[in-house]
């Protein structure tokens, strides 16, 4: 069983992945595979960690958008606004999105130094955490930390809703 942080890291990734690449990147999609089965046929069958996972990464986006519009700003075709006007919008939405994270995660640097200083990847380093580019030699391996990071310590999503899994924000009626 995947871990809730894992799963809370490979909603998000999945989720931008698929935004900017238009696919889910194979890493994720192979941790999400099922593990092979090793009890007997007579056994019950788990419910599926992918479907669950799909229902987590539509609630962080519903949240997102609840508390900070973050769907409808990047569903919006913004080259009919001036720069002044995008600039506004974008504070709100980070606002409201930076309040929604913190009431439901903790985040913190995977590498706690300094960006743009010297760091030092030691031997055995987990290449989850720190992405070594460029030219890349033998560990340890010393380089410009050029991004931090970031790690989820604490994940407390509410629980998932028994209907409307796949609905990200339901649509307005107004009457009358």
């Amino acid at each position: 069983m995947i871990s809730h942080g894992k799963r809370w890291k490979y909603a998000f990734r999945a989720f931008f992945s698929l935004i900017v690449h238009g696919r889910i990147a194979d890493d994720i999609l192979a941790a999400l595979q099922p593990a092979r089965a090793t009890a007997s046929p007579s056994a019950p069958t788990p419910a599926p960690a992918a479907a669950e996972s799909s229902d987590r990464a539509v609630q962080i986006m519903a949240l997102l958008q609840r508390d900070g519009r973050l769907v409808d700003f990047l569903m919006e075709d913004l080259s009919a606004y001036a720069d002044a006007q995008i600039g506004k919008a974008v504070r709100d939405v980070h606002a409201g999105c930076r309040e929604s994270l913190g009431r439901y995660m903790t985040l913190a640097p995977v590498v706690n130094e300094e960006e743009g200083h010297q760091t030092t990847i030691a031997p055995g380093s987990d290449p989850a955490r720190v992405k070594v580019v460029g030219n890349v030699g033998a560990p340890p391996v010393r380089g410009v930390l050029r991004h931090r990071g970031w790690e989820a310590v604490r994940v407390d999503l509410p629980p998932l809703p028994a209907a409307g899994r796949t609905i990200v924000a339901p649509a307005e009626v107004e009457v009358g």
